[in-house]
């Protein structure tokens, strides 16, 4: 049980200064948005007031600290939190009254004024760099819709005043003037998430507050017209119009009009866009850190408001019902209710939320549901918080020691006092005469006594340790800023130390908490490998940014003279702005002849035995096995071709094609089949277009698009199902089925016979997975006619089913996803950023543990795990994933994982874990699926011996199991408990929210020191419940800088960052803090055991400048030197041998039994520098004259000796003898030496002071030099022997890495990691030991276990990224369910013209002559049989 002094101990320490000035607004009840419509009367109280629960937030969104009112209380307050200000500032008072005071009060309280103000300063620099981001934010433009009928009636709060206007550069004001590099710093110090535009327009693009005369558009493109003639007002146009308006001013209830490439300024509902069947393209990189683009549609009872003059009418005006603001991206329940009463359900698809920026949609119609607090993007992000290092929270319970201490010395003090007083009063001492009266008598002396003795020793706090601690972390900032090893050479970015009280933090990290996209991989994918019929193909990667395919001018298109056509027929893909713009012409997708590289694919793919293949089988026999693998290459490059949901665009600058996927892996899939010549040329509506080498009369293939079975993370693949359609479009070619998918997946889902096939295919993919590579598995099937009539009925009824249809639809599609034919599989490369995996490798040498929080889905969370090192190849994936109704408890999955594979860490036998009645939600159900073993083969997983495993074992957990895990503490505890048995977690789909509770989780939990890395505005929440925060500022962006402690350019800088100048940092600053109070404490240790020999009245025994000047001249240069010069070990041999960092991680270098230690060693100094100096003194006068020796005199050999001995015990503490530290540790003596002898010369005329004359009676006595050199070696040498005997006997690996550095400095330091540095002998410098070389584990051979469902399996890397559910399969789905039902009819197959789709065409092949070989390819099996057919007919009904 904590004792009271405990629990009030850790409340201060915890004390949270944002707390009271950072008023987080409730979320408020359900809303109810009126659109052009007045507000009902139960809105208003009896006062006609509108009532507070219907007051909506301002959209201006703040994320500074401070204001001009609220600066000094809040930085005052934050500054006090340290216990030894405190301090300061009640001394500093005392002295104030006359019976206290020493010096002048105001030059007593001046340090303290200059460590408040320094600190001051720098808080407020950095503050208002984020006033301005604030504003460049705030005052950025919007078109809000103005004029007609439409009146905004919905209440809105006011807007906060941040009082920084006049600090704020011209040109953010008034538009005028380009940004300067000033612009990028400002945006670089603390701008709200979406404040920093690196892509798309820029901020100065848009008309600006100053000219927004200007900034009003018409739909129809009509001049605005006058009003009012010279003096017209502003915006006096009644038509209606869309007017430029600043962010801030936005309110729930406006309509707005968003163009291509702008960011959202708020939650937006979509009307109308410029698309086809109103769709609008996302991208949400700073939401869930993902750069594919999101497919969002318009509320369907809203499609009409597609104009301003639409929008302002008063007949369309509605309502619409809202849930309360709620922190969760991916839900949003809402309905719009019309004028005419009709309701329309409305989700998240239907919303565009602040943060994300509008992507290849030339313009959005929406209406505002949510401002500022409200957004969701604004409540997944915390208040700015302030951090304080772990160096600093430890000196507060030492501070608290030594104020203990130098409070029992006071009381010492005056009890004794009091005492003495008391006893000698009586007989009548005459230094007591007159102590009788009411402030002056023996009892209250000994208080006066006391609050002297404070003041006496009141040096035991240092004051001037937090200002050099101050300016040794600034200088530090410094030496990172200045380091070329973390300078990115392709954009000359620095590292920035953006908080300077935190280098030392560096040093201690234990936990990496780190985003993946943008941090650990570039987004850019290559497609390099691929294996067909049983043939690899290791493609080279072309870097051109265009490559030519060629074209098929077909006779629709001969009449286009130029081959071009409007912007507005190629809607899918086009960016078509407002319907007041001008038309574009671009090329058309049909006769275009070249192929640009689509975004985040870095090459182009090409293989010349490939072209050769393809020629060869153009020109083959039929049957010949040209001709067999020439039906596998054009099935293969078909399926992907044809089985995505990319989209097709043409470039307007150069007229090529290029690809606009969700993710970049189906972009690079779709671009590797243009690529060969297997151009997919767009899609209108449910008709595919494709442009393949073996097209039969040089005409593009078509298809008509009937079902897609989207992918899912449980399904793991992805089908079509298509029809070919003729020369004109009749509907009566063959069916089929084409699927990609994991590799697991797709084999248990092939038809019997194609065994030999498959192993040569899964060699195959170990070997692409061995390289790091992502794979993806292709198969195909013809389906008959009747077959697929029967099953879409039934797919149909699944569709519309109200009642579990997500698990219906599942079901059915399975039935027709068997007895497929294999193909072959792809391999793509996700590029890492350079430097990943040898940086995770590294840092998990070094002791740290590191955790993967992504938006992404599981399976690309598990293969960026495999790529980086994360997951070694003999590690074991333990898969906690949560489901809906019916699938196994989060809770059960946990307990079971930690019963199957750490039976033996007793987190079973912990009281706080287990399962009763009250553990489980009621939304968990336990009819889950039975938890069993399947026998993969991978006994390396478990093994016959109850967890004999070779690797260890990384956690996977989504965002929904982590909904459950972190719902309360026995949840959390559990969790914690897991997650601390493996080497590695991956947290994937969770929100910004999440990420910030799994720190807290870890920080507060374990107590560990954690960092956080992220590019994204996803990122802040993390970085800001980090200890140490971390930004990319690199290509990504710099959208986590602005809440970050430091900016790095690339991941890979964090190694150096924290093995290097974390390591340094730490161990300098916590040298320097001990012995910055061992300096300290030697003098008060020589002023107590004074108090002896002056009736412990709290006097000086040496003269006050001394003291005064103790750390101010004579001992600050050696700690100082210490705290920036200081090496533990050198750079290179920090980031050779990453283990060295556990030393600084395990916090050797500062603690409180270090601070004991320096205390005790300083009091047993100060002893044997007083009393030996004394008794010296006290025998036979020192003076040549004979007189006894002033108190003067034997007190300042005491103070050079206290110095002297000071400054060299702290030089013989530092590690490296430089020339500053030679300097450092010399300065102090030689300054006290020489104020020594200037200070006893002058005569009594110029100054008054008690030494003078010391020159000439100290110089020249021999007990002063004998003395002076006595004491000094004397208390140097128990360190001394301490230290030699350490290094002789029981030397550490860093003390052997500096010996053999000494005796070898070109000596390679990568020979000795993994415990290379025990075998050495450091005193004859001979070397015994065996050297142990890391083996970087093979990627992609991690078994995997799935708690939900107790499946085991091997995992290969497969990934395939697409938005579930999204949009655009919504669409797509909705589409062809509608022509399904409403054309039902079984369509007729005409024999004579049933051309597959993906046959050969007959003119490339030449008939072979006589009897056909009777040997057959050894794939034949794989192709289906051949229906009977007229002898004049060639078979074309199998997938060639």
């Amino acid at each position: 049980m904590p004792s009271k002094l405990s629990v009030w101990y850790n409340k201060l320490v915890d004390f949270n200064v944002e707390s009271l000035f950072a008023k987080r607004k409730e979320s408020g009840p359900p809303r109810t948005v009126f659109v052009n419509e007045p507000l009902p009367a139960d809105f208003y109280d009896h006062k006609h007031r509108i009532k507070k629960d219907h007051v909506f937030s301002s959209n201006q969104v703040i994320t500074s600290k401070y204001t001009v009112i609220t600066f000094l209380p809040r930085n005052l307050l934050e500054q006090f939190r340290r216990v030894a200000n405190v301090f300061f500032l009640a001394i500093a008072i005392l002295q104030f009254f006359s019976i206290f005071s020493t010096v002048s009060p105001g030059l007593v309280i001046l340090p303290l004024i200059i460590v408040l103000t320094i600190t001051a300063l720098k808080d407020g620099y950095e503050d208002i760099k984020r006033h301005q981001s604030d504003r460049a934010v705030n005052y950025s433009q919007v078109r809000i819709l103005r004029g007609g009928d439409f009146n905004n009636e919905n209440p809105m709060a006011g807007k906060s005043k941040t009082f920084v206007r006049a600090m704020v550069p011209k040109f953010k004001r008034s538009g005028k003037g380009k940004p300067t590099a000033g612009d990028v710093e400002n945006l670089q110090h603390g701008a709200p998430p979406e404040g920093i535009h690196t892509e798309g327009a820029p901020l100065r693009q848009l008309p600006t507050a100053a000219t927004e005369e200007f900034g009003i558009e018409h739909d129809d493109g009509e001049p605005v017209e006058e009003v009012g003639g010279l003096f017209h007002h502003r915006g006096a146009s009644k038509k209606p119009h869309w007017k430029m308006t600043i962010w801030e001013d936005l309110r729930v209830g406006d309509m707005v009009k968003i163009m291509d490439d702008e960011p959202l300024p708020a939650d937006i509902l979509i009307c109308a866009t410029s698309e086809e069947e109103n769709v609008a393209y996302v991208e949400t990189k700073n939401l869930d850190g993902e750069t594919n683009l999101k497919s969002r549609s318009a509320c369907a009872a809203l499609t009409h408001l597609n104009t301003a003059r639409a929008c302002a009418a008063k007949q369309n005006a509605f309502r619409i019902d809202c849930d309360r603001p709620d922190t969760n991206l991916y839900k949003l329940n809402a309905a719009v209710i019309t004028s005419d009463g009709q309701k329309t359900a409305v989700d998240s698809n239907m919303v565009l939320l602040r943060g994300t920026v509008l992507r290849n949609t030339g313009w959005v119609i929406g209406v505002v549901l949510y401002t500022g607090e409200d957004t969701k993007i604004v409540m997944n992000s915390g208040a700015t918080p302030s951090k304080r290092s772990r160096v600093e929270r430890q000196m507060n319970p030492q501070v608290f020691i030594n104020l203990l201490l130098l409070a029992a010395m006071g009381v010492a003090c005056g009890v004794a006092d009091s005492l003495l007083e008391q006893h000698y009063y009586p007989l009548g001492a005459p230094w007591l005469y007159g102590d009788t009266q009411s402030d002056d008598n023996p009892k209250i002396n000994g208080l006066i006594t006391f609050i002297y003795a404070l003041i006496t020793f009141q040096n035991i706090i240092p004051i001037s340790l937090y200002i050099s601690i101050e300016g040794v972390r600034t200088c530090q900032a410094l030496f990172i800023y200045f380091d070329k090893e973390i300078v990115y050479e392709k954009t000359g970015q620095a590292t920035l130390a953006r908080s300077w009280n935190l280098s030392d933090d560096l040093g201690q990290i234990e936990y990496v908490f780190s985003d993946k996209t943008g941090t650990l991989t570039q987004n850019a994918m290559v497609f390099r490998q691929c294996t067909i019929a049983g043939r690899v193909y290791k493609g080279d990667e072309v870097h051109s940014d265009i490559t030519r395919v060629g074209a098929i001018v077909e006779a629709d298109e001969e009449n286009s003279a130029d081959s071009k056509v409007d912007v507005n027929a190629i809607a899918p893909a086009s960016a078509k702005r407002s319907s007041a713009s001008s038309s574009t012409e671009v090329a058309n997708p049909l006769t275009a002849s070249t192929v640009k590289k689509a975004e985040h694919v870095l090459a182009h793919f090409a293989d010349s035995g490939l072209d050769a293949d393809i020629a060869a089988a153009r020109q083959a026999v039929s049957g010949s096995p040209e001709d067999q693998h020439g039906r596998m290459l054009n099935g293969f490059w078909t399926v992907l071709a044809l089985c995505h949901t990319a989209l097709v665009s043409v470039d307007p600058h150069s007229g090529a094609i290029q690809y606009k996927a969700q993710s970049p892996d189906e972009a690079a899939l779709v671009q590797a089949a243009a690529d060969v010549g297997f151009v997919f040329r767009g899609r209108d509506r449910e008709v595919l277009t494709l442009q393949t080498p073996f097209a039969h009369d040089d005409k593009y293939e078509r298809y008509e698009l009937l079902n897609i079975l989207d992918f899912t993370s449980a399904r793991k693949r992805m089908s079509v199902i298509i029809r070919k359609l003729g020369d004109h479009d009749e509907h009566d070619g063959q069916l089929y089925l084409l699927s990609k998918g994991a590799d697991n997946v797709i084999m248990e889902r092939l038809r019997p016979g194609q065994e030999a096939f498959m192993r040569e295919t899964e060699d195959h993919l170990m070997e692409f997975a061995s390289e790091g590579l992502r794979t993806l598995t292709l198969a195909y099937k013809a389906v008959p006619e009747a077959q697929y009539e029967a099953w879409a009925k039934r797919y149909h009824e699944a569709t519309v089913s109200l009642e579990d249809r997500e698990e219906k639809i599942e079901a059915v599609s399975d039935e027709i996803e068997h007895d497929l034919s294999l193909l072959g599989a792809t391999a793509i490369e996700d590029r890492l950023q350079d430097g990943v995996p040898e940086t995770i490798a590294d840092l998990k040498e070094a002791g740290i543990k590191i955790w993967v929080l992504t938006g992404d889905k599981l399976e690309t969370a598990i293969a960026i795990g495999h790529s980086t090192n994360l997951i070694g190849r003999e590690d074991n994936i333990v898969i906690i994933r949560g489901g809906g109704e019916g699938s196994t408890p989060v809770y059960v999955q946990m307990l079971n994982a930690v019963e199957q594979f750490f039976p033996e860490s007793g987190i079973l036998q912990d009281d706080a874990v287990g399962l009763d009645e009250n553990t489980l939600p009621p939304s968990q159900s336990t009819r889950g699926y039975p938890l069993h073993r399947v026998n993969t083969g991978a006994s390396s997983l478990v093994g016959h011996n109850n967890g004999d495993r070779p690797g260890g074992f990384v956690l996977v957990i989504d965002g929904a199991a982590l909904t459950y895990a972190l719902s309360d503490e026995k949840h959390k505890h559990l969790l914690l408990k897991l997650a601390m048995q493996c080497e590695g977690v991956i947290c994937c789909r969770v929100s910004p929210l999440q990420k910030a509770l799994v720190v807290t989780l870890v920080k507060d939990g374990v107590g560990a020191m954690t960092l956080a890395i992220g590019d994204g505005a996803n990122d802040v929440s993390m970085i800001q419940a980090a200890d140490v925060g971390v930004g990319i500022s690199g290509e990504e962006g710099l959208q986590a800088v602005n809440s970050s402690d430091y900016a790095i350019a690339q991941f890979r800088f964090l190694k150096r960052l924290l093995l290097v100048h974390g390591h340094w940092s730490y161990a300098r600053n916590g040298n320097m803090i001990v012995n910055f109070f061992y300096k300290n404490m030697v003098c008060i240790g020589v002023l107590w055991w004074f108090q002896i020999y002056c009736a412990w009245s709290s006097q000086y025994v040496f003269d006050y400048t001394y003291l005064l000047f103790w750390n101010t001249f004579w001992t600050i240069a050696p700690v100082i030197g210490i705290g920036l010069f200081d090496r533990i070990v050198d750079d290179h041999v920090l980031m050779a041998m990453p283990e060295l960092y556990k030393h600084s991680m395990n916090h050797e270098y500062f603690g409180t039994k270090l601070f004991l230690i320096y205390v005790l060693e300083a009091v047993a100094q100060s002893a044997v520098i007083f009393f030996l100096i004394l008794y010296s003194y006290m025998s036979t006068s020192a003076r040549s004259d004979g007189f006894d020796v002033a108190q003067y005199e034997f007190s300042t050999s005491i103070a050079i000796s206290a110095v002297m001995a000071a400054n060299l015990f702290n030089g013989l503490n530092t590690h490296v003898w430089t020339g500053w530290i030679f300097f450092a540790v010399a300065l102090g003596i030689v300054l006290v030496w020489a104020f020594t002898a200037v200070y006893a010369a002058l005569a009594p005329s110029l100054i008054t002071t008690f030494i003078y004359g010391n020159d000439h009676y100290l110089f020249l006595s021999p007990n002063f030099w004998f003395t002076i050199l006595l004491v000094t070696v004397l208390s140097l040498v128990p360190r001394y022997i301490a230290k030699a005997w350490k290094l002789a006997f029981a030397p550490n690996d860093l003390d052997r890495a500096r010996w053999l550095h000494k005796l070898d400095p070109s000596h390679d330091f990568t020979q000795d990691r993994h415990g290379g540095l025990a075998g050495i002998s450091v005193g004859g410098g001979r070397k015994s030991r065996s050297l142990k070389r890391a083996q970087r584990p093979s990627l992609f051979h991690a078994s995997r276990t799935d708690m939900a469902t107790g499946m085991r399996s091997v995992n290969r890397g497969f990934d395939f990224a697409t938005e579930e559910n999204g949009v655009a399969m919504q669409r797509i789905q909705s589409h062809l369910s509608e022509r399904h039902q409403a054309a039902p009819t079984k369509r007729r197959r005409n024999p004579s013209t049933l051309i597959q789709a993906f046959s050969i065409r007959r003119t490339l092949r030449r008939k072979k002559h006589g009897s056909q070989s009777s040997s057959s390819h050894p794939h034949d099996e794989l192709l289906p049989a051949s229906p009977p057919h007229s002898p004049g007919h060639h078979d074309d009904r199998r997938l060639s």
